[in-house]
């Protein structure tokens, strides 16, 4: 197994379909140089077929590191293949989706948070990824799917997984999915966070790493579950939709080094630099509107930010160029935000975690036929 040299993994963002796209990532890793960073989910199908063009799926740059690639889908022989394919590209951690409950993935695909209701073929899924890459590869899954959404039964997908494969970090997003009834935006809301969950699994298995993951949304937020005993704090469309006071003080406020001092200006022009060489390099490929996307929370909050929405959707139908949309829409925001750095982060719901022992639930206890 590869040991790598960045930080440990205590703040990541969450691999959303549509949105953690390369541009995104990009964007990202400007203004954190130590959140980890997850890709889209990749069905192992797609990789598979598109052997011949995997530089659109896969290809990142160097400065994306530490990146993890999400890979879903439930064809052991695809996997085997799409690990092999994908190393090519250096990723520092594989993931294996248990917890998407998007009715093409759970339901046509059958995988996803499917696949919590079959343990043994995800740790057999697992074990054939590991085989084929030399870096660590981890779960993300829910706490439960439909009715199947008891405690015990967690604890028995956690221990038979990690009994019979090498998984040992597991992403928990504090929600079950409803795969029936309710659409994917629906199972991001709907299904009760039950954090005790998380928690208990922190006392049952100490010999595994836990990321919580569902319904965290601040810095201190962030803090008070690293603080409450989560091993790492995934955050998914927070981080998307207000990069600035949430991306900006992982750095400092969770991994306690000194700030970049760069301002929102100098993001954004490095961001341009980085949006009109994908122009030039791929023609007919991204457009504007997809490159600029990850911009549109960037103001949120700020003074100016009605007037630079409305300019950047009348930007966004006529500029060729990210320069050209940045020219038309930034006269709608102050200088005293465009050259400001991180401020103090915004105070959230700091107690959060604070009675947590007080609701976890009973130890959870190996059934003889769960035993391996």
């Amino acid at each position: 197994m590869v040991v790598n040299c960045y930080s440990p993994p205590l703040f990541s963002v969450a691999p959303m379909m549509d949105w953690t796209d390369n541009h995104y990532r990009t964007l990202a890793r400007l203004i954190s140089k130590h959140a980890w960073l997850y890709t889209e989910m990749l069905a192992a199908e797609t990789i598979v077929y598109q052997e011949g063009n995997l530089d659109r799926f896969l290809a990142y740059s160097p400065e994306q590191h530490p990146i993890v690639l999400q890979i879903g889908g439930s064809n052991l022989e695809n996997l085997a293949k799409a690990t092999k394919l994908a190393n090519t590209y250096c990723y520092d951690e594989i993931n294996f989706n248990c917890g998407c409950p998007s009715p093409r993935v759970a339901g046509r695909g059958c995988f996803g948070a499917r696949l919590m209701l079959d343990p043994k073929f995800v740790a057999e899924a697992i074990s054939v990824i590991a085989a084929n890459t030399n870096v660590p590869v981890s779960v993300k899954c829910r706490i439960g799917v439909d009715d199947h959404d008891s405690y015990n039964e967690l604890c028995d997908f956690i221990y038979k997984v990690s009994s019979l494969s090498p998984a040992k970090h597991f992403i928990i997003h504090s929600r079950k999915a409803l795969l029936n009834g309710l659409s994917p935006a629906e199972n991001r809301t709907i299904p009760p966070l039950k954090y005790e969950y998380f928690y208990g699994l922190l006392r049952d298995f100490p010999d595994l790493t836990f990321t919580i993951n569902g319904g965290i949304t601040s810095i201190d937020e962030i803090n008070a579950a690293l603080k409450a005993g989560a091993h790492g704090v995934m955050i998914g469309r927070a981080a998307y939709n207000n990069p600035w006071p949430i991306l900006g003080h992982v750095d400092t406020a969770i991994y306690g080094l000194p700030s970049s001092g760069l301002t929102r200006r100098q993001v954004l022009e490095k961001y341009q630099v980085y949006g009109d060489s994908v122009l030039l390099q791929y023609g007919l490929g991204p457009t504007v509107r997809h490159i600029v996307k990850p911009l549109l929370g960037f103001f949120r909050s700020e003074p100016g930010n009605g007037l630079w929405k409305r300019k950047a959707d009348a930007a966004i139908q006529t500029c060729t160029s990210v320069k050209s949309f940045l020219e038309e829409t930034l006269v709608a925001i102050p200088d005293s935000v465009l050259d400001s750095t991180f401020a103090q982060p915004p105070s959230g719901r700091g107690d959060l975690f604070a009675n947590i022992d007080s609701f976890l639930p009973p130890p959870y206890r190996i059934r003889e036929e769960d035993a391996v």
